[in-house]
């Protein structure tokens, strides 16, 4: 019996590539490059499972195609707002994610941002490299102490809650947050967490405000100018999160002014293409998409996609299905 056709859509690791052949009738793409949409139209009529990443647009336009021979897409990352899920359910497509494997390492980017752009390394960093770095002296890269300080979290899910757990018991740092659909109040009490009746009580309240909601049509520039303007003007946003739930160029003219101190930042709109603005700015620390990436998430995400498609494909529900 042959086996069943399936496409990685930007290169995984090894272990999890060797694993996919073992299993299915693999074709990868080979030069990991962003596939075009009609590439990925291609790749819906001609396999059984499509195996996407954040980088891959699968809109309406792209799940229009005929014939349709792809069962169900199994994405490589915890969100999915990449994937109109409402044209996937009309075309009867199952879609799973991975969560919970790469929770901690995001919080983990969440908190270095917070030191980095609180204590002002990356200025540091690039001054030392640059050469200019003349010496310690008393007013040199002064920055804000993270210790004790509140942080505010927008979305209090698995990540959130792992960086309040650093925060609060690494950093003596107060927990407060807004969430339409908190946890449990024993989830709550066991960061000693406070529940912000709105997001702009969590701005006007924190030190640092943490971006840990999901990616979505409704939740795009949720922080834009009005409330980045409920901020303190010592504050520092950091996002782990999706880049289009900031008006980036709202940011860019907040951080421009001054009007917030500091952000840092691992997505950003329309990402890999970068706002040219954030780069002439000294006060945001800019990482390429980093919250997954260590050897051990990353395997660890690719093996929860292959346990979902072996799941879809003995007739069982995957474990982590979308829709």
């Amino acid at each position: 019996m042959s086996k069943l056709k399936v496409l990685v859509t930007r290169r995984w690791p090894e272990a999890c590539e060797l694993r996919l052949r073992e299993l299915f009738d693999l074709s990868i793409n080979a030069d990991d490059h962003p596939m075009s949409k009609d590439e990925l139209r291609a790749a819906l009529r001609d396999y059984d499972a499509v195996l996407p990443t954040v980088t891959d647009a699968l809109d309406a336009e792209v799940l229009s195609v005929e014939p349709m021979r792809c069962r169900i897409l199994g994405n490589f990352g915890v969100g999915f707002n990449h994937i109109d899920l409402e044209a996937a359910r009309n075309r009867g497509l199952t879609v799973t994610n991975t969560p919970d494997v790469l929770t901690d390492c995001t919080a983990d980017i969440a908190m270095l941002l917070m030191l980095a752009v609180a204590r002002r390394g990356g200025e540091g960093e690039r001054e030392v490299r640059a050469g200019k770095w003349i010496g310690w002296r008393p007013n040199h890269l002064v920055g804000t102490k993270v210790t004790g300080k509140t942080l505010g979290l927008i979305g209090f899910g698995r990540i959130a809650r792992a960086m309040a757990k650093k925060a609060h018991f690494g950093f003596d740092m107060p927990i407060i947050f807004f969430d339409p659909y908190p946890p449990a109040q024993e989830v709550i009490d066991a960061f000693g967490a406070t529940r912000c009746g709105t997001i702009e009580e969590v701005l006007e309240r924190a030190d640092f405000v943490a971006l840990h909601c999901p990616g979505s049509k409704e939740n795009r520039h949720l922080i834009n100018a009005e409330r980045l303007a409920r901020m303190r003007p010592n504050a520092y946003l950091i996002n782990t999160a999706r880049g289009d739930v900031v008006d980036n160029q709202a940011l860019i003219d907040a951080l421009r002014t001054r009007q917030i101190r500091g952000a840092g930042l691992d997505v950003f709109e329309g990402e890999p293409r970068l706002n040219p603005g954030f780069l002439e700015l000294d006060n945001a620390v800019l990482f390429p998409h980093l919250g997954s990436a260590t050897e051990e998430t990353r395997i660890a995400m690719g093996m929860r996609v292959i346990d979902n498609l072996t799941a879809f494909f003995d007739g069982r529900t995957p474990g982590d299905k979308v829709i």
